[in-house]
C-alpha cells in the first residue's frame, strides 16, 4: 500500500543535470513523493509552466507570473481560463490526454522517443500473436479471444486504454468531489455555489493533469494492453508495444523474436480468460470500485481549506492538500475488499503464468528465464502497480502469483485442461485466499458444478412460462389423489 495514495508527485520529464539527474532521480524511486501530492508538473503549452526543470515544478500557479516570458504569458492565462472553466465530470480527461500524449512525445527516462509503428514491425507482432494463439491451443480449453492483433506505439496505448482508465479512476474522484460540496453548511451552499463550481474545476484539472503524466510515463513503460492483469485496451484485440518489447529484452541476453514471442504468449493468454469468461471483467473492475468506495476524504482539513479558500489565491488549494487527504479506511469491510482484489489478480496473472509456461516450456529455450523475469517484475511493484497506487491509494500488484501459479497448475496435473479451465464457469467455484493456503486440500476437493443451474435460470429467464406444464401436472396429481 503506498504510504502516499494520492502523492502525484510525479518527476519532471527532464531533471536539471541531465543524465546524472534521471540516474539520481530512478534511484529514488522515480520521485513520487508526498511533497507535491497535486503538482502540475508537464502542463502543455507553458513553458516554463511547470516544464522540465522549471521554476514552475513545484507550484506553478504561484511561478505563472513571476517567472514565465512575455510569449508563454498567453499561453498560461489560457490554462488557466480551461482549469476554471471546466464543468464535465470528477476528471477533466481531455486534459489527462493532452498532457498524457505530451508526456509521451517528450520521451523517456533513457532517451528513447515515440514513434510510428513501422510495416515490419506490425508484421512481426501480427505473426507473434498468431503462434502464440497456436501454440496456446495445446495448454488451454478456452479458444481464441484475440480477433485482431496490433503493433501499438505509445501514443496509440495512451488513446486506446483512456476509456479504462475513466472506468478505474472517475469513482475515486467523484468522492473527492461530493465531499468539497458537503463540507459547508446546506445553508451555505447556494451562496457558495461559484466558489464551490471553481474548486471542482480545479478539482478536475488536478486529477486529469496527474493522471495524464502517470498514463503518459506508463505508456513507456507497458509491453501490451494487460500488464496490470486488467484489461485496458478494446475487447478483442491483442496489442504489443514493439519499442517497448524492444527495451524489455534489451538486457536479458535472450534474442529479440523470442521475447516477442513470449510476451505475445501472455497477452494472447489474458485475451483467451477475458474474452470467455464474461463476468470476468466486472469482476475485477468491480472489486477495484469496492475497495475504492472505502477510501475516505478528511473532511476537517477539507472544511478548513474550502473555509479559507482565496480565489485570487488558488495555489492554496493545492498547498492544503499537500499534508494528504485521502486515506483507506481500515474496517474488516476494506480489509475483505483488498483480499478479494488480490485473490482476484493473483488467480488471473496465476492462470496466465502456469498456462504460457506450459506452452512455451517445450518451445523456447528461454522460457524459464522470462518467466522468472516477468514475475519478479510484478513482484516487485512495477511501473503499472506503481502508476495505479499514486492514482487511487491501491496497488495492483498479484502478491501471490507463485501460490496460485502453482495452484493452477497442480489442477490441471489433477484434473487435466478441461477441469482446470472448468473453474472460470462461474465466480464461486474459483479458489479463495484460503485455497492457496492449502492448494492440495482445493485441487482434490469436490467441486459444485454451476453450469447447470446457470443454464435452468437462462432458460427460464427467457420463457417465463417454461415451469407451467410442471405446475399442471402436480395440481393433476394431486387432484387424482382427492
Amino acid at each position: 500500500m503506498s504510504d502516499t495514495p494520492f502523492g502525484f508527485g510525479l518527476p519532471p520529464e527532464e531533471p536539471d543535470d541531465g543524465d546524472e539527474g534521471k540516474k539520481k532521480d530512478q534511484e529514488s524511486g522515480g520521485g513520487q513523493g508526498p511533497a507535491n501530492p497535486f503538482g502540475f508538473g508537464g502542463l502543455p503549452g507553458a513553458g516554463g509552466f511547470g516544464g522540465p526543470g522549471g521554476p514552475g515544478a513545484d507550484n506553478p500557479l504561484a511561478a505563472m507570473f513571476g517567472s514565465l516570458n512575455p510569449t508563454d504569458l498567453g499561453a498560461a492565462f489560457q490554462q488557466l481560463g480551461q482549469m476554471l472553466s471546466y464543468e464535465g465530470g470528477p476528471v477533466n480527461w481531455d486534459m489527462a490526454k493532452q498532457i498524457a500524449r505530451q508526456t509521451v512525445s517528450q520521451g523517456t527516462s533513457d532517451g528513447t522517443k515515440d514513434a510510428s509503428v513501422g510495416p515490419a514491425e506490425r508484421t512481426a507482432v501480427e505473426e507473434a500473436v498468431r503462434l502464440a494463439d497456436l501454440w496456446l491451443d495445446d495448454a488451454t480449453s478456452l479458444p481464441s479471444g484475440a480477433g485482431s492483433a496490433v503493433a501499438w506505439s505509445r501514443a496509440e496505448w495512451v488513446e486506446a486504454t483512456l476509456p479504462a482508465w475513466k472506468e478505474l479512476v472517475d469513482p475515486v474522484a467523484e468522492r473527492v468531489g461530493t465531499a468539497m460540496g458537503d463540507v459547508l453548511p446546506e445553508e451555505m451552499q447556494a451562496m457558495a455555489g461559484p466558489l464551490i463550481g471553481m474548486m471542482r474545476s480545479m478539482g478536475g484539472a488536478m486529477f486529469g493533469t496527474q493522471i495524464g503524466q502517470a498514463v503518459g510515463v506508463l505508456a513507456g513503460e507497458v509491453v501490451g494492453s494487460t500488464d496490470i492483469g486488467l484489461p485496458l485496451g478494446p475487447v478483442g484485440k491483442a496489442a504489443l508495444l514493439p519499442a517497448n518489447v524492444e527495451a524489455f529484452g534489451k538486457d536479458l541476453g535472450v534474442p529479440g523474436d523470442e521475447v516477442r514471442l513470449y510476451l505475445a504468449l501472455r497477452e494472447a493468454a489474458h485475451q483467451r480468460l477475458f474474452a470467455h469468461v464474461p463476468w470476468l471483467r466486472s469482476h475485477l473492475y468491480g472489486a477495484v470500485d469496492g475497495y475504492a468506495r472505502g477510501i475516505k476524504v478528511d473532511t476537517a482539513k477539507l472544511e478548513d481549506v474550502v473555509g479559507q479558500f482565496d480565489p485570487q489565491n488558488p495555489e492554496q488549494l493545492q498547498d492544503a492538500l499537500q499534508q494528504g487527504m485521502f486515506q483507506p479506511e481500515d474496517t474488516p469491510e476494506q480489509k475483505a475488499a483488498l483480499a478479494r482484489l488480490e485473490t482476484a489478480l493473483a488467480l488471473v496473472e496465476g492462470w496466465v503464468d502456469a498456462v504460457v509456461h506450459a506452452a512455451a516450456k517445450p518451445r523456447l529455450s528461454s522460457a524459464d528465464a522470462l518467466r522468472e523475469t516477468l514475475r519478479r517484475r510484478r513482484a516487485s511493484g512495477g511501473p503499472a502497480e506503481q502508476t495505479f497506487a499514486t492514482l487511487i491509494g491501491l496497488e495492483l500488484r498479484p502478491r501471490r502469483l507463485r501460490d496460485a501459479s502453482r495452484l493452477w497448475a497442480s489442477l490441471t496435473d489433477a484434473r487435466g485442461v478441461d477441469g482446470r479451465d472448468g473453474l472460470w464457469a462461474h465466480p464461486d467455484m474459483l479458489p479463495t485466499a484460503s485455497d492457496l493456503d492449502d492448494p492440495d486440500g482445493f485441487v482434490h476437493r469436490e467441486q459444485l458444478d454451476f453450469s447447470e443451474l446457470d443454464k435452468m435460470l437462462g432458460e427460464a429467464a427467457e420463457n417465463p412460462d417454461l415451469k407451467k406444464p410442471d405446475l399442471e401436472k402436480k395440481d393433476d396429481s394431486e387432484d387424482d389423489t382427492e
